[in-house]
């Protein structure tokens, strides 16, 4: 159907982990193909040595492969340069980097839905309870995004808005570039927590026109310790760096420190050079597949699911699979969700049960807990029958 591109059982020979289980917990994390681990291998084999510091040969190759990466980033994203591409540990380091780095004081508002990851509630009730920011959510209904209420929500005082963009909870998106245009017609910044969205489907930041995304690598079946921070580059200057020390700067005296330009003034201190190494060959493999077809492949797998399931469980989400992206989060009154993603282990099936770092909406909405499958591109039409066929099993 997607031509050789997508041949999920070629595809599926690169991911060992796929022989010994069905694995749909994506969302959490991806699993990561051999041309990847074989790049990490190749680092610790024949560098093993720092980016940048060193005018030797190995150094400055291995700065060429880490910038090959970050280059790789830009196209996946279609940034205006490299430059606009921080390197951090992870989607939440760079979302921390910019509460801590924006100067926000009191009386500006930060604006969230009600449904963030841990990653986007946390730094803001904390800067809240440190600086006396002004903290607020826009409601969410069945997992829609209430334009009418975020509107009404905006103001000149609104600093910044900070949204999740594909839910990690159901999979929605919001409809991100009519939200950028309201909040610069009020004359604020807009980020967006783009972790479950850049692995799965096609993203542009400049016909969003996104000042700020993050997300992290290893959910796009790259190494762990890898995270991104894309920001627009007079914008990136005027954010402070969480970290400060060798690397990051051009020049020191006993009083003053000078910083290195963007990006790289965000990143001091010795790097996860081995994860770095392999950046350039995850992002390739995904854009060598292509981000429409991985979309439109999860699409059929929640059709499938939904379809089966929709009689027995409670879905969390809208009720169109269309709309859910990769995600199948349900739960049961007959049993809590960590015992549904035991059950499901038994037979093969590793999901994730609980509140899946969304605990303010489980707790808001007064649900214990979901059971979540996320489907990624290696997983198959057979796998999801089996799922679905266990699900029915236990509660039928």
């Amino acid at each position: 159907m997607w031509g050789d591109k997508m041949n999920i059982s070629k595809i599926r020979k690169d991911f060992p982990i796929v022989s010994d289980w069905i694995y749909l917990d994506n969302a959490c994390t991806s699993l990561k193909p051999c041309q990847v681990t074989e790049a990490v291998r190749e680092y610790y084999e024949k560098f093993s040595v720092c980016s940048g510091r060193s005018t030797h040969s190995l150094s400055l190759e291995l700065q060429r492969r880490i910038e090959a990466g970050r280059d790789s980033l830009r196209k996946l994203i279609n940034a205006k340069s490299t430059d606009e591409i921080v390197y951090t540990k992870n989607c939440t380091e760079a979302i921390n980097l910019v509460s801590k780095g924006m100067n926000l004081t009191k009386g500006d508002v930060v604006l969230t839905t009600d449904k963030e990851h841990n990653s986007n509630l946390v730094p803001w009730i904390k800067l809240q309870d440190n600086t006396g920011i002004t903290y607020r959510q826009v409601p969410t209904d069945n997992g829609n995004f209430d334009m009418e209420a975020f509107k009404e929500a905006m103001s000149t005082k609104v600093k910044l808005v900070s949204m999740v963009h594909t839910s990690n909870l159901d999979g929605s998106t919001i409809p991100a570039k009519e939200v950028a245009e309201v909040v610069h017609d009020h004359g604020g910044i807009f980020m967006l927590d783009a972790a479950q969205s850049v692995p799965h489907r096609p993203i542009d930041v400049q016909k969003i026109d996104v000042d700020l995304i993050a997300f992290s690598v290893h959910k796009m079946i790259g190494p762990t310790g890898v995270g991104v921070l894309y920001g627009k580059k007079d914008l990136l200057d005027d954010i402070e760096p969480l970290l400060y020390g060798g690397g990051g700067v051009k020049n020191t005296t006993s009083r003053e420190a000078f910083l290195q330009d963007c990006p790289r003034k965000f990143e001091s201190g010795q790097q996860n050079y081995a994860s770095l190494f392999a950046v350039k060959t995850a992002v390739e493999y995904l854009m060598d597949i292509g981000m429409d077809n991985i979309h439109e492949h999860e699409i059929k797998l929640n059709e499938f699911a939904t379809k089966e399931l929709h009689e027995y469980v409670h879905i969390i989400g809208p009720e169109e699979a269309s709309e859910r992206s990769g995600i199948f989060n349900f739960y049961v009154d007959e049993l809590g969700a960590h015992e549904v993603s035991i059950l499901l282990e038994e037979e093969g099936i590793l999901t994730r049960g609980g509140m899946q770092c969304v605990h303010s909406w489980y707790n808001k909405n007064k649900i214990e807990g979901g059971t979540r499958a996320s489907f990624y591109f290696y997983n198959t039409m057979d796998e999801v029958k089996k799922f679905v066929e266990i699900v029915k099993k236990y509660l039928l």
